[in-house]
């Protein structure tokens, strides 16, 4: 158990030197290792169509799970055909009504002699298990946009003050094509949260069906199994973008598997590459994030022969609703007494309102919201 660890690195050697042409013999030897241990793990490699570098992100532990989940049978010349079906199929299940019985029928229709239905299904389960060995679950098109924040923050540098101040970093995704955003705010407050969530959206040019944030207090007053209680900006925000705000369930860690994964994934292609570099604004943090948030979008999936930009242009940001033209208005809100003036205060500001003179003494709820730059009651 011990040399395992050490194993997976010559294997990832191994494989870099597969993929530069060496041979299996000169790999055998210059690695020490046996012809069939060199023959067994090209196989498998062959079998998961990962690229190298791909492999290469993964650490040690991971390519064991990985390879110790899948058999050298799996290179039959029939199984090869099945998957090199499978992810055009995982893109189709992806649409409304599209079942992988549906999909086994247009299978078998070009494959008359392929697999039938019960072994189409058990092999396409392992092979969602192989090409990415986490929680697997199937995402409509245009049906759920997942947000949180990152554990870990970045900072940025007062000008004036040579203050470092941390900043959050927000991340969204959308289901199906996992095609994602992210940007830096200066807190989880819920006018930063609303805003993040907001930008979101314009930058997929659409809005989802619903959108998941975690049980988080910018989104949720109140967590509930059966009806949580939203934040009333953000319930606004859903309302204005014609959506609806779905919280992750408590100790239901499939409903935020995907952004977690996108924020890990994150953490070795953004933040690794913004930890040299000083910033004195949040605009120039989050330009160099959308840089390469870009080059991020723009990879091959793992295992698949697309990226998420491709998947949503192709398949999702059609299913996506359309934006409202106007963004949307936070409205500010303050319980109080009217005073007998007839003005009330609203704590955010501490400006002074008008209210009709009917409501002099009387407990209030104040709601202000901005049109144009100006007050409005």
């Amino acid at each position: 158990m011990a040399n395992k660890i050490t194993d997976m690195s010559k294997i990832r050697k191994a494989i870099k030197f597969y993929c530069n042409g060496k041979s299996k013999l000169f790999i055998s030897k210059y690695l020490s290792l046996s012809r069939n241990t060199v023959k067994k793990y090209i196989s498998l490699f062959e079998v998961l169509g990962l690229s190298f570098e791909l492999i290469n992100e993964k650490t040690d532990a991971e390519l064991e799970l990985l390879f110790s989940h899948t058999t050298v049978e799996s290179i039959s010349p029939k199984l090869q055909i099945l998957y090199d079906f499978f992810p055009k199929m995982e893109r189709e299940l992806k649409k409304v009504g599209v079942t992988v019985n549906h999909m086994w029928e247009q299978y078998i229709v070009l494959n008359p002699d392929g697999y039938r239905s019960s072994q189409f299904g058990h092999h396409y389960k392992a092979w969602s298990k192989k090409v990415n060995p986490v929680m697997h679950m199937n995402h409509k098109a245009g049906d759920k946009m997942y947000v949180d924040y990152a554990g870990k923050t970045l900072s940025i540098i007062d000008k004036d003050t040579g203050e470092i101040k941390e900043v959050q970093f927000f991340v969204a995704i959308l289901g199906a094509s996992q095609y994602t955003y992210a940007e830096a705010s200066m807190s989880q407050q819920k006018e930063d949260f609303v805003t993040s969530v907001e930008n979101a959206m314009r930058f997929f040019e659409g809005t989802p069906a619903a959108i998941v944030p975690d049980n988080l207090k910018s989104a949720v007053i109140k967590s509930s199994r059966f009806e949580p209680t939203i934040n009333e900006t953000l319930a606004d925000l859903a309302e204005h973008y014609q959506t609806t705000i779905l919280p992750a369930r408590a100790y239901k860690p499939r409903d935020k598997s995907l952004v977690e994964g996108a924020v890990k994934i994150l953490y070795r292609r953004i933040y690794v590459n913004l930890k040299e570099t000083k910033f004195f604004s949040l605009e120039e943090l989050n330009q160099q994030i959308w840089d390469l948030l870009d080059a991020h979008n723009s990879r091959k999936l793992t295992g698949r022969p697309y990226s998420r930009i491709e998947l949503f242009l192709e398949d999702e940001q059609q299913k996506l609703q359309l934006l409202p033209q106007e963004r949307f208005e936070i409205k500010y809100q303050s319980f109080a007494t009217v005073m007998q003036n007839g003005h009330v205060q609203l704590s955010q500001d501490k400006n002074y309102y008008s209210v009709p003179y009917q409501y002099v003494k009387k407990k209030s709820k104040t709601i202000v919201h901005q049109i144009n730059g100006r007050d409005l009651l």
